[in-house]
């Protein structure tokens, strides 16, 4: 059967600070307060980093570029190639990405955004925030995305970083295709398609920090860990 997917953005959730409840900025909207049962929540990176107080200053008396370097080799556990001031580097998380993670973008002049201390643990927080307020959504799903480049492919898209209540994996190995063929390695990671197709509507600067993917696969949504189901094991990447 055919599903059709809608995606709402959630607008008016404002400035986010440090200590703020995100859950309750996002059920404070007109899209949150219509949040259904079965829906996914999905959030960007910043505002999450930035409710968790993962910011941090620039000193006044360094250089912004050289301040910047500096935390990025510190959030490296691993700094896999250079270019300029490009560093592509895997982070305690296990992601590689630019920088580290660490972005200058959509925060204050003189601070820096870090990832999140672990992005799973975020996206329960704010599914069982919204689960508190809103006893209803047993079975609301979240997650945390942000943009990532692509090996082997020009422009950037949203991945996810975290999750809850939703799976980062689809296995469909052992089933069959339209012809009938048995499929052997399709594994989809279903939790990057829907921060992707979420970010059609939130943008990178229209201020827009989250949005709701309406009407995915019920059987979707169960527990689900971006770094347990989509990080690749170090064993088994061929590229590193």
């Amino acid at each position: 059967m055919t599903r059709s997917i809608a995606i709402i953005p959630v607008e008016g959730v404002g400035e986010v600070r440090p200590g703020d409840v995100l859950a309750e900025l996002l059920l404070a909207t007109p899209a949150g307060a219509a949040l259904q049962d079965g829906d996914v929540v999905v959030v960007t990176q910043k505002i999450v980093s930035k409710a968790e107080g993962r910011l941090e200053a620039v000193p006044s008396d360094v250089p912004e570029a050289l301040a910047h370097k500096a935390i990025v080799e510190r959030e490296s556990v691993r700094v896999l190639r250079r270019r300029g001031d490009l560093v592509i580097s895997e982070t305690a998380h296990g992601f590689v990405c630019a920088n580290a993670g660490v972005d200058l973008s959509n925060v204050e002049q003189g601070w820096v955004a870090l990832l999140p201390l672990d992005s799973d643990r975020s996206a329960r927080r704010i599914r069982d925030a919204l689960r508190a307020r809103r006893p209803e959504l047993a079975r609301v799903g979240v997650i945390v995305s942000d943009t990532f480049g692509r090996p082997w492919r020009m422009g950037l898209t949203d991945v996810a970083i975290g999750c809850a209540g939703v799976a980062a994996v689809i296995d469909l190995r052992g089933s069959v295709d339209a012809q009938g063929r048995e499929l052997q390695v399709t594994e989809v990671a279903v939790a990057d398609e829907l921060a992707s197709a979420a970010e059609l509507v939130m943008g990178k600067s229209s201020g827009v920090p989250a949005a709701i993917v309406r009407g995915v696969d019920p059987s979707w949504l169960r527990d689900g860990s971006v770094r347990d189901e989509i990080v690749r094991p170090p064993a088994e990447d061929l590229f590193r």
